[in-house]
């Protein structure tokens, strides 16, 4: 579980690695990661869009940005969630994401949270216990 905090907005990342929708023999390994927005600020946010930068294990990056997430753009009350998961596709077993959401408060103004950076790695099936 991976956690940042910014201006009262914390948000918590955990992913998971699925080889059910992965084809390591075409060099496709797909990772999906549940995200839980927590408002613990005074003032009520909502989350207007997204920018991830996405990097494989050879330092290949990708940029996605986009209005809101999973097709919403929820409204945070203080001490009030919102959760969602997602995913991504990956030509490496490993890789990291990062990112920001672009909040607006109920005045208009604007700030990023932070997306904290989080690894993506298949299990090693390799490992030995000494």
């Amino acid at each position: 579980m991976y956690k940042a905090v910014t201006r009262g907005i914390s948000v918590t990342v955990t992913p998971r690695y699925m080889p059910e929708e992965s084809s390591p023999e075409q060099g496709r390994y797909f990772f999906a990661y549940t995200v839980e927005i927590i408002n613990t600020g005074l003032e009520r946010v909502q989350l207007r869009a997204r920018h991830w930068t996405i990097t494989d294990e050879h330092g290949q990056v990708q940029e996605v940005r986009g209005a809101g997430v999973v097709g919403e753009e929820p409204i945070l009350g203080p001490g009030e969630s919102f959760s969602y998961t997602s995913g991504c596709p990956l030509p490496t077993p490993s890789g990291t994401m990062q990112g920001t959401y672009l909040m607006e408060t109920a005045a208009g103004e604007t700030f990023d949270a932070d997306i904290p950076a989080f690894s993506l790695d298949i299990p090693r099936a390799n490992r030995v216990l000494h």
